[in-house]
């Protein structure tokens, strides 16, 4: 390795001092030094994870490293884990005594998928977009096997961290053999209560934005309505959920197709709904592709150039809030290309839901 290889190696691989108090109050609650990080975002950087005193339940204050590998939890990682956490969370409470997979990059969910078996939940969450998975946090509702646990340490799929409630004794033996992988335990199974103050807090420049967490209450079938000439059938529907529930934990502009039981493509992050949607598209045909999906758009659409979009791709249904000035025509061309619109609202309300997400 040259001299410039080796350099630019270690910037990542040498942890940076820090001198961050130990406690840093908030409000009533106090958040304890739990551990330093090689580095934040970026190299040279220092770092901290703290701890919510009066935090219990399955979130990152309960956390068991059993594992460090040979770099440790890094800040990116955290987070990572958190926001698959609360997906793989909610999932469970939705689709009750479905197994769940959640694969996590940046921050944003890569694949994610329901099952019935480890090895089947996990290889289908994978071939959701195995490019954008390579390198990915891996967070599971259900206890890891010996079998799972051959397919994680596979080096060409680079798997950073695999956070679950459980591991087999065979299974830790297996990730064991990973010297860069990190394992680490949930505190407690996803079923049981999460408990902190409930507060979302963002660093600005002079202050702190802080909003009460947002929690999807589209749930099930009663939770929505329909809107188009052509009513969605049962599959449609769990499928309308699915996807609006993993499009609630991916960054805005958020676009989200899939079945029901696993994403096809998932778009985020752009600045035009369009150009999310042409992810989305684009990205599911490194796995599934578009066909028979249904899309999920984390708000209204302004214009009919998604749902035209998705028709050219074989998409059959969305779900997405009202709100757009241009409402009645984006369902106008819908019943037009024969698709079923799914609106985020009970019957009889007037208001829809929308999930907005920038972290």
């Amino acid at each position: 390795m040259s001299q410039p290889d080796r350099t630019a190696r270690s910037q990542y691989q040498s942890k940076v001092s820090e001198d961050f108090p130990e406690v840093l109050p908030f409000g009533e609650d106090r958040f304890v030094k739990s551990f330093s990080m090689r580095y934040g975002e970026n190299p040279g950087y220092p770092a901290a994870f703290y701890r919510e005193t009066g935090a219990s339940g399955p979130n990152m204050a309960s956390i068991e490293v059993l594992q460090e590998g040979t770099k440790g939890l890094s800040y990116i990682n955290v987070g990572d884990m958190d926001l698959g956490q609360r997906l793989a969370r909610k999932l469970a409470a939705v689709f009750v005594g479905r197994q769940v997979c959640v694969l996590i990059k940046h921050e944003m969910p890569s694949g994610v998928a329901l099952g019935d078996d480890p090895v089947e939940t996990f290889e289908k969450a994978w071939k959701c977009d195995p490019l954008s998975n390579f390198g990915s946090v891996d967070v599971f509702s259900f206890r890891v096997t010996e079998p799972l646990a051959r397919l994680l340490v596979e080096s060409p799929r680079n798997v950073e961290v695999v956070y679950a409630p459980d591991f087999a004794p065979e299974a830790l033996e297996v990730l064991a053999s990973r010297k860069v992988l990190r394992v680490v335990k949930m505190g407690a199974a996803l079923d049981a209560p999460s408990v902190d103050n409930g507060l979302e807090v963002k660093r600005v420049a002079g202050g702190l934005l802080v909003q009460k967490r947002f929690d999807s209450k589209i749930v099930s079938p009663g939770s929505v309505d329909v809107v188009s000439a052509r009513k969605p059938d049962e599959e449609e529907v769990r499928a309308a959920i699915f996807n609006w529930t993993v499009a609630c934990f991916t960054r805005s502009n958020a676009v989200v197709i899939g079945r029901s039981d696993k994403t096809h493509g998932i778009g985020s992050g752009q600045r035009s709904r369009i150009d999310s949607a042409g992810d989305a598209i684009r990205l599911s045909r490194r796995g599934y592709g578009p066909e028979g999906c249904v899309l999920a758009s984390d708000a209204f659409m302004p214009f009919p150039d998604v749902v035209e979009l998705a028709a050219q791709h074989g998409i059959t249904a969305v779900i997405y809030p009202l709100g757009s000035i241009k409402d009645q025509e984006v369902i106008e061309r819908a019943d037009q290309l024969g698709l079923a619109m799914i609106v985020t609202r009970r019957p009889g309300e007037i208001d829809s839901e929308r999930c907005f997400l920038h972290r």
